[in-house]
């Protein structure tokens, strides 16, 4: 076990996850209504539902992944595949940035370069109710909540490739390090998208606006930037099984 080699597991799980939480989304969109009508709470619920259907996710790929990897083949294709999807990512990113706010339709959000999907149902009127930030929430709509953070995750089709791609490509270098280097991964993954969540009901509970325009711009450039070197990295990472 290395400890530089988990300490970079972590940082850059953490980079990577950040770029896919900033993305507006089914998810996103939830914590902001819910936020509003239910306060701070909404966000880690959201973030339990979210999290659990990615745990599974991660317990699966491992396990799969594990019983492939003597092969370099496999290897080596995981190992490209998500290296050419994260330049892909970090370009559109950085190409799309000038252009970017952190804008909910009523009708429908974007959920990655070039996809759509309906907003959140279910999320009412956007009224306030109760009293105070953190205002507790009942267990039900706790519970309501992580259903439709798992629901909202396996329908977005942004997820669904971000899995086969990024995060299959992240577990198959995290097992190098063995059950521990998955566990960093994940535990780097579900921080981020617990803090992002978090933040904006939090944010949206107490009526302040979310993030300025310029900032989250500056944010998604940076994002990009860092893909594409990452990417850059995987790919390398990937030629080296078959050259």
């Amino acid at each position: 076990m290395s400890l530089a080699a988990l300490g970079a597991i972590f940082s850059t799980s953490f980079v990577v996850s950040l770029t896919g939480a900033l993305a507006p989304g089914p998810v996103t969109t939830m914590a902001v209504r819910e936020g509003v009508r239910r306060g701070f709470w909404a966000g880690p619920a959201l973030a339990a539902g979210h999290g659990l259907i990615e745990g599974l996710m991660v317990i699966g790929l491992a396990l799969g992944l594990n019983q492939l990897l003597d092969s370099d083949t496999v290897t080596a294709s995981v190992a490209l595949a998500g290296g050419a999807y994260l330049i892909y990512l970090g370009l559109v990113t950085v190409i799309t940035a000038p252009r970017q706010e952190l804008q909910l339709e009523d009708e429908g959000v974007p959920v990655g370069p070039g996809l759509a999907l309906p907003a959140a149902v279910g999320a009412g009127d956007g009224s306030r109710s109760g009293r105070g930030i953190l205002r507790a929430i009942p267990a039900g709509v706790v519970g309501s909540l992580a259903v439709s953070g798992i629901a909202l995750s396996v329908t977005n089709p942004f997820w669904l490739a971000w899995w086969a791609t990024i995060g299959t490509a992240y577990i198959v270098e995290a097992l190098d390090e063995g059950a521990l280097g998955v566990g960093t991964f994940y535990t780097a993954h579900f921080i981020t998208d617990l803090g992002w969540l978090s933040l904006i009901a939090f944010l949206l509970a107490g009526g302040r606006r979310l993030m300025s325009r310029a900032a989250y711009r500056v944010i998604l450039s940076a994002c990009g930037v860092f893909l594409v070197a990452l990417g850059g990295w995987f790919l390398t990472s990937g030629l080296g099984y078959v050259v």
